[in-house]
């Protein structure tokens, strides 16, 4: 099977290139959803994560966000344990998602591959780029956050420069028509590459 990562910064789109593969019937798997959902659902997660925050981890069985959020952006060593403790749990939950599916290649949306020296896991990564101005109005439509924590949080992200240059492909995410036009063509790419390997 082959495994395509698809990344890119906040706001650059992931959500809308991801439905255009969808589309064309390409499974999709949502790294960050993923994580949720176990941070939320598996006892062993839940145990490690309020052996790390305190028991104030969760409310009335609820991830306590606003808490967690608060210690991982004034302290980035709250960061690397609590993707210690998810991260590996998301990576064999994928890989048996994988095995149950029947397509010619499948997608992982993932926001911080490079970051983390994940290429390697990947056959072909397409990284989402989009004009600054989009990205920012986007996530405050989305999130409703301050243009400056957005501001914030694209500084502390790997630059779309950095991440053009280890991918294999890349998609410029400011208009819908376009972008689908860029999907269907990578998507034919891929499928060339297949081809090659069963010949």
């Amino acid at each position: 099977m082959i495994i395509v990562g698809l990344t890119g910064g906040i706001g650059s789109g992931k959500t809308i290139v991801a439905n255009f593969f969808k589309a064309l019937d390409i499974p999709i798997y949502i790294a960050d959803d993923e994580a949720k959902r176990l941070m939320a659902k598996s006892k062993v997660i839940k145990r490690k994560l309020t052996a790390l925050f305190g028991e104030d981890a969760y409310i009335d069985d609820a991830l306590n966000k606003p808490l967690l959020a608060s210690k991982i952006f004034n302290d980035k060593a709250y960061l690397k344990k609590m993707n210690a403790i998810i991260h590996p749990k998301v990576a064999s939950h994928f890989k048996r998602w994988v095995e149950k599916q029947e397509s010619l290649y499948v997608i992982k949306e993932a926001a911080i591959i490079f970051e983390h020296n994940k290429e390697a896991n990947y056959d072909f990564i397409i990284t989402v780029i989009a004009n600054m101005d989009v990205r920012i109005s986007r996530v405050i439509k989305r999130d409703h956050s301050s243009k400056s924590k957005i501001e914030t949080i694209i500084k502390n992200q790997m630059s779309d420069e950095e991440k053009i240059k280890k991918s294999h492909f890349v998609i410029t995410n400011d208009n819908l028509a376009d972008t689908e036009n860029q999907v269907i063509k990578i998507h034919q790419s891929i499928l060339k590459h297949i081809k090659k390997l069963k010949n």
